[in-house]
């Protein structure tokens, strides 16, 4: 699949050919659905927590006489019958990730470039930068290309003065390479990737 290369302000810059084992693939919609439920499981904190009956300071004598007063029989105050007693069934501090083979991993993101090639969904520039590192002078240039809703994926290393503009800007997310995932790729519209950024996917899935 062949791409013209664009610049920020709207020049041609030549073309790249995708690779058709990176960006050519049949999307499969649930492996896709897989890697995204694995990301959003593996970021949960798992901190929630309430106090069962183990946890409340509360005498443990019995109540009052089995028998006799009519009432329901209870031996302790901290059951989750009476109010300030324990919490029954309560979620306790545990870790949400699930597994996914590395394999299925690396596959889904294929899929998932692939499914925004199929869809047009991919941008080629020739690198990210903008000079004094301004958040208006990137935002115009945004709109005169039409990303309202983008992820823009650099090199190794992004520079500084793109990040520091890029961040003001609603919908717009900027990461390194390394830090290419299924979850940001689906949730943008556009995906926008430097020349950088393809030699290393490219490098990445050899």
């Amino acid at each position: 699949m062949e791409l013209k290369v664009t610049t920020l302000e709207g020049k041609e810059a030549g073309s790249v050919n995708l690779s058709d084992t990176i960006f050519g693939l049949a999307p499969r919609p649930d492996l896709i659905q897989r890697c995204v439920i694995w990301q959003l499981a593996k970021r949960r904190a798992g901190t929630h927590a309430v106090k069962n009956r183990a946890d409340i300071w509360r005498t443990g004598k019995k109540m009052y006489a089995q028998k006799g007063t009519g009432g329901a029989r209870h031996g302790s105050a901290r059951v989750p019958q009476f109010r300030g007693g324990g919490r029954a069934f309560g979620p306790v501090v545990r870790s949400h990730e699930i597994g996914l083979p590395k394999k299925v991993r690396a596959l889904a993101l294929r899929h998932a470039l692939s499914a925004k090639a199929k869809d047009g969904g991919i941008i080629v520039i020739d690198k990210a930068s903008v000079k004094d590192g301004k958040t208006k002078q990137l935002a115009s240039h945004f709109e005169k290309l039409g990303w309202v809703n983008a992820l823009i994926i650099d090199g190794a290393e992004i520079e500084v003065g793109f990040s520091n503009a890029a961040r003001n800007i609603p919908n717009i997310d900027v990461l390194p390479i390394q830090g290419i995932n299924v979850y940001d790729i689906m949730r943008r519209r556009k995906l926008v990737l430097t020349k950088a950024a393809l030699d290393a996917l490219e490098a990445r899935f050899k």
